[in-house]
């Protein structure tokens, strides 16, 4: 009887299958490439992975608009895949077991959850079901009145002695009514009661909810909103929980609250709305390279380390010091090239990095002159034993390894500004630069506050006297780094210029003027 039955499924019409992909175009582009199985549908090309999602999903929209709807004789597409339902032939047993089919047929879509492919294809509604991430976009109609099985009339009912037939058509069964479920609405994983009362907060939980939802499937991250969203969303949890006594709720009232306090400061950090925690209403809106407080103050603590234990007094020994700092200060090791050492301005960094190497700061595999003859295709190693971890793992800085990149790429974007390099600006020029990054107010001002920075400070992490400072502060000016400097016996005022606050690490406000 099985084999009958494997013969009967073994005649229908195989079911349909096409996928739709996603891959990339090519190497070092971010561009990606949508394909078809159908044959009469060519390739795509879109500049990045979002739009190429998005097209690739009204591709297969579009092939379900445009498909016939499934077919009530196919047999199931996922069949020869080996799925859930069908078993594989072990030589005891038939490929396919019909018995664990059953249903219409429907044309299910299953995804890729790294979003990379979409396949739709004709299968009966219980492999769709035992299918994961299956759902259903269409289902095949039962058949016509014309195509169904002829009445049986009371003729051709058997006669029994105890009990007469009459004749005509015998009704059909009545099916029980359908019981209709009240739709399920939701917001945080948590079901929102029918009866939830006052009504006013069922309708807010409601639309919060459809709120979220929208959120998630933007293709842009809007912190502001998304902050708005978790206040209202404590709001109404804290209003759930006084009504239905849930202590669960209110716990989750209390994460949606910092949930939002976090998203408000991450919006105003990225935006330049504030500084160390301290909001600042005349500042401007900047997109900084460094995005973060805590970023900031893990270069003010490089610059720091490398004021209090650079070998070399020089304002040259300094910038090149400070960048090697940077390329090794998680594990003491690195590499470089000859061009990190000349895009640095220096006179002699021959010279420089044999200093370095005789007074044991820095150690090399061969001499000064190989490291300035090494090329990215073969890197030179370096090692600076100051900054190799301890016996117990801790360093002298307490970022990580993800950390120093940022604030590497964050030094390297400084002193390699176009304008720097334009104007020939010297060692101690950009070092200067480097340094006036690290103290200003949000809007750019110099110093804490705005307020300026103290000479004495200054000439600490620039290690130059007043008249060459004069001469650095200059260039500054020259190539549009600073604007209305002034430099008096005491302090630096000044203001960074628009082109350049994306490079500033703001101070923390303070609230007090410094003493002159």
């Amino acid at each position: 009887m099985t084999q009958a039955a494997v013969s009967e499924l073994d005649e229908r019409v195989p079911g349909r299958r096409w996928t739709v992909r996603l891959d990339a175009a090519g190497r070092g582009s971010a561009a990606v490439r949508i394909s078809c199985s159908r044959p009469a549908c060519a390739d795509q090309r879109h500049p990045s992975a979002t739009a190429g999602r998005a097209a690739a999903i009204a591709h297969l929209k579009a092939h379900l608009r445009a498909a016939p709807a499934p077919r009530a004789g196919a047999y199931c597409a996922c069949r020869a895949e080996g799925c859930h339902t069908h078993l594989s032939d072990t030589g005891r047993h038939a490929r396919t077991e019909p018995w664990r089919c059953g249903g219409p047929v429907v044309l299910a879509v299953i995804a890729d959850r790294g979003g990379r492919w979409w396949q739709a294809m004709e299968c009966c509604s219980r492999c769709a079901a035992a299918t994961s991430g299956a759902k259903t976009a269409a289902t095949s109609q039962a058949p016509k009145a014309a195509d169904r099985p002829a009445v049986v009339t009371g003729t051709d009912v058997p006669q029994f002695s105890d009990h007469q037939v009459a004749a005509g058509p015998v009704p059909a069964p009545r099916s029980a009514p359908a019981r209709r479920r009240r739709p399920q609405t939701k917001i945080a994983q948590r079901v929102i009661p029918h009866d939830l009362r006052p009504v006013a907060l069922r309708d807010e939980l409601i639309e919060l909810g459809d709120l979220f939802r929208a959120y998630q499937q933007r293709d842009e991250p809007d912190l502001a909103l998304l902050a708005d969203l978790q206040e209202r969303k404590a709001r109404a949890f804290t209003t759930w929980a006084d009504v239905s006594g849930i202590m669960s709720l209110r716990l989750e009232a209390r994460r949606a609250e910092q949930a939002a306090a976090a998203a408000r400061l991450q919006h105003q950090q990225r935006t330049g709305g504030i500084t160390g925690g301290i909001t600042v209403d005349d500042g401007p809106t900047v997109a900084r390279l460094l995005t973060v407080a805590t970023q900031w103050e893990h270069a003010r603590s490089v610059l720091a380390h490398v004021t209090d234990h650079a070998p070399l007094p020089e304002p040259e020994a300094r910038l090149l010091v400070l960048m090697l700092t940077l390329r090794t200060a998680h594990t003491g090791t690195g590499n470089l090239v000859g061009q990190d050492l000349t895009a640095l301005g220096l006179t002699d960094p021959e010279d420089l990095v044999t200093k370095l190497t005789g007074c044991g700061w820095l150690e090399l595999p061969g001499t000064a002159g190989d490291l300035l003859a090494s090329r990215p295709e073969n890197p030179t190693p370096i090692t600076v034993p100051s900054l190799a971890p301890r016996e117990d793992g801790t360093g002298p800085f307490t970022f990580g390894k993800k950390m120093r990149p940022k604030l590497s790429g964050w030094a390297q974007k400084v002193i390699s500004d176009k304008k720097l390099r334009k104007t020939k600006a010297t060692a101690g020029t950009r070092l200067l630069a480097l340094t006036l990054a690290t103290q200003t107010d949000a809007s750019g001002r110099l110093g804490p506050d705005g307020h300026g920075i103290a000479l004495n400070a200054l000439t600490a992490w620039v290690p130059v006297d007043t008249g060459e400072l004069k001469h650095l502060v200059d260039q500054l000016t020259a190539a549009d780094w600073l604007t209305d400097a002034h430099l008096t016996d005491a302090r630096l005022t000044g203001q960074l210029t628009d082109r350049v606050l994306p490079l500033s690490c703001p101070l923390q406000a303070s609230g007090a003027r410094p003493s002159e």
